[in-house]
C-alpha cells in the first residue's frame, strides 16, 4: 500500500513538473498529457512502440538472429566472450537512438523509469532466479561524473532499487581511453586489467549498462567479478550497436 502510494504521489509531482516545465516527448515532439506519460518522458503511442522483440536472440550477446542459429555471426567469428550471456533489448538506429540520446546526453531523468521498466522486463530472458540475481552496474569512466555531472547508468540502479531490484555497485574503472573512440581490435585490450572489484562479489551477477558493440567492456567487468568470487556473469544493455 505504501509503496502504491508512493508510486501515485511520484507520478502526481511528475505531472506537475511537467505542467510547469514541458518537456514533450523526445520521439516525437508530442505533449505530455498525463501523470503517466510525464512519469516516463514519453507519449502512449510512443511508448507502446518501444517493446522488446521476440525475436530468436544470440545465446552469446544477446542480438536478435537473422538467419544465424544458437549464435550470431560476430560471436561465432570472434573469442568467446568471458561472460556467460547477454541479453541486448533495442538495437541503436532510428527512434531507439533519439530516446538513448535525450536520456544520455539530454539528461530527460524521466526516461529512466522508462528503461528501468524494460531492464527489469528484460531480466526475465536471462536465466537466473529472481531469488539469486544481483544487479552491477558497469563504471563509469574516472572524470565522467564531474565532466557529464552524472552516470546514466547509475541513475538507472537509483531506479531500479525502487522497483525492488537488489543494485551492488562493486566495480571500479581505473583512466583508460574511451571504447566508443576505439576500433573493434583496441576496445578488446584496451579495458584489461583496468576494472577493480572493490567488494566480495555476489555468486550470480547480472552486469547492466546502457549499450553493448564489442562486448569488450562486459568481458573485463565480468574477469574482475570472477577474480573476487562471482561464479556466472551476465550482461544485460539497452541498446546494441
Amino acid at each position: 500500500m505504501t509503496k502504491r502510494l508512493f508510486r501515485h504521489a511520484a507520478r502526481t509531482a511528475a505531472y506537475i513538473r511537467e505542467y510547469l516545465f514541458p518537456a514533450d516527448c523526445p520521439i516525437c515532439g508530442g505533449e505530455l498529457l498525463d501523470s503517466a506519460e510525464a512519469w516516463y518522458g514519453l507519449c502512449r503511442p510512443c511508448s507502446n512502440a518501444l517493446v522488446i522483440s521476440d525475436e530468436l536472440r544470440c545465446t552469446s550477446c544477446g542480438r536478435p538472429l537473422i538467419s544465424e542459429q544458437g549464435q550470431c555471426l560476430q560471436c561465432r567469428n570472434e573469442e568467446p566472450h568471458i561472460f556467460d550471456g547477454a541479453f541486448s533489448i533495442f538495437p541503436y538506429t532510428g527512434k531507439y537512438r533519439k530516446l538513448l540520446s535525450a536520456y544520455k546526453f539530454g539528461k530527460k531523468l524521466p526516461l529512466g523509469n522508462f528503461l528501468a521498466e524494460q531492464l527489469m522486463e528484460a531480466l526475465e530472458k536471462l536465466p537466473p532466479t529472481a531469488s539469486e540475481r544481483v544487479l552491477v552496474p558497469v563504471p563509469p569512466r574516472p572524470g565522467k561524473i564531474r565532466k557529464a555531472g552524472w552516470d546514466q547508468v547509475a541513475y538507472l540502479g537509483s531506479r531500479l532499487r525502487t522497483l525492488g531490484q537488489p543494485v551492488y555497485p562493486c566495480l571500479k574503472r581505473l583512466p583508460s581511453k574511451s571504447q566508443k573512440e576505439l576500433d573493434k581490435a583496441d576496445r578488446k585490450t584496451n579495458l584489461k586489467g583496468k576494472i577493480l572489484c572493490t567488494k566480495p562479489a555476489p555468486n550470480t551477477v547480472i552486469l547492466f549498462d546502457d549499450v553493448i558493440t564489442t562486448g569488450a567492456t562486459l568481458d573485463a567487468c565480468t574477469t574482475a567479478l570472477k577474480e573476487n568470487g562471482a561464479e556466472k556473469v551476465y550482461g544485460v544493455c539497452l541498446f546494441y550497436d
